[in-house]
């Protein structure tokens, strides 16, 4: 079949940004705008919150998050090592002490028995995330969280319209966060928001974001010093623009689901895509598939190779943080050496995403998932793909 190389994610554009983007273009104002504001307002009312802060990037928000919330030197952070964006390591750059939780075998979420078993005095925060779009069980989060005097982090880099018992991922935590790099379904490039409930914490947040124009005569802002971490105007309005066709974007991504599910259907062993009980509705960020036994961390970078060759992009789903060479030599490593985090270890050597994007056609869906399947045979001398 000769195509041109199937992306593992094709952000959608249209004349819609261009108008929006442009529009700041011709107003000469690109940064500390009202586009930015009418950003924050459109997004917090599509997830269900009452406050928004944009800021420059999912790992950046976060950091500005744990400063908010006092957390930093000296006291310690329950996660998960696995993820795609790692918004785990703003813990690192907060001066805080990220202690890796192992994960759910099924959803892929932080564990609320497991990360129990890693809560001790120094103990802050619980920061989770809804994987690949599969929310995290909250319910349980925010109990282990109320019982331990704990604040709750909302990792929703990966996710955006899944809901969990009614409602829709972002108004689970203190504090949640959202990352609109490649590959959300809303892209901006680069950026992300931070929402919240609690006005005050909303101040904190946009205080510690950056050093506005207005603030710079204002010699009583010194007391604590704030990144320069805001997002432009530029970026805002491609953020609305993205925005405006989101839940089209979602619904036709859903279709191709569909297709892959068809497809799926070929392989001996296949499981369908997990759905956790008290789970309405997942958009996935990437179409992952977890590999059989037979199939180690090398044999799934030699598929990624294959497939490549054969035009279409792939990529290991996660590369767990605490196999990450920082993690592995910071001494004191709680949860940080490999075998202690067993699920994740199973699912970090094996996980395998393929592209998902509304640019794709069945066809294009039916080659991915025949080439995998010849390459997994290829590889895993007929292993099964699934587990």
């Amino acid at each position: 079949m000769d195509i041109d190389v199937i992306s593992l994610f094709e952000p959608e554009c249209g004349a819609r940004e261009s108008e929006c983007v442009q529009a700041v273009l011709d107003s000469g104002r690109w940064s500390d705008g009202p586009m930015v504001e009418a950003f924050e307002r459109a997004f917090a009312a599509w997830v269900g919150r009452r406050h928004a802060v944009a800021v420059g990037s999912g790992t950046l928000g976060t950091w500005i998050a744990l400063r908010a919330l006092g957390i930093g030197a000296g006291d310690e952070v329950v996660c998960a090592s696995h993820s795609w964006h790692q918004v785990a390591q703003a813990i690192t750059l907060a001066g805080a002490t990220a202690v890796f939780a192992d994960i759910d075998y099924w959803s892929g979420s932080l564990s609320p028995e497991k990360a129990a078993l890693k809560i001790g005095p120094r103990t802050r925060a619980l920061l989770a995330g809804n994987t690949n779009g599969h929310p995290a069980a909250w319910e349980p989060l925010r109990a282990l969280a109320q019982t331990h005097g704990l604040q709750l982090i909302e990792d929703s880099s990966e996710a955006l319209g899944s809901r969990y018992r009614g409602q829709s991922v972002g108004t689970f935590g203190d504090v949640s966060v959202f990352d609109f790099s490649p590959p959300s379904a809303l892209c901006t490039g680069e950026g992300g928001m931070l929402l919240t409930d609690d006005e005050a914490l909303a101040h904190e947040l946009r205080y510690l974001r950056q050093r506005r124009l207005a603030d710079r005569n204002s010699l009583s802002l010194g007391a604590r010093v704030p990144l320069q971490a805001g997002m432009s105007e530029l970026t805002a309005a491609l953020g609305l623009a993205q925005l405006a066709g989101l839940d089209d974007r979602l619904s036709a991504r859903k279709q191709v689901e569909v297709w892959y599910h068809e497809q799926m259907q070929s392989f001996e062993g296949v499981k369908p895509p997990y759905l956790a009980d008290d789970v309405q509705e997942v958009h996935w960020m990437l179409y992952v598939v977890h590999l059989g036994k037979r199939f180690t961390a090398s044999a799934r970078a030699q598929m990624i190779d294959d497939l490549r060759a054969c035009g279409i992009e792939t990529a290991a789903y996660s590369h767990p943080l605490h196999q990450q060479f920082f993690y592995m030599q910071a001494g004191d490593a709680i949860g940080r050496q490999r075998g202690l985090l067993r699920d994740t270890d199973r699912i970090g050597d094996r996980a395998l995403a393929l592209p998902l994007h509304t640019g794709l056609d069945a066809t294009q869906v039916k080659y991915i998932v025949t080439t995998l399947k010849d390459t997994a045979t290829n590889v895993g001398a007929g292993a099964a793909i699934y587990l």
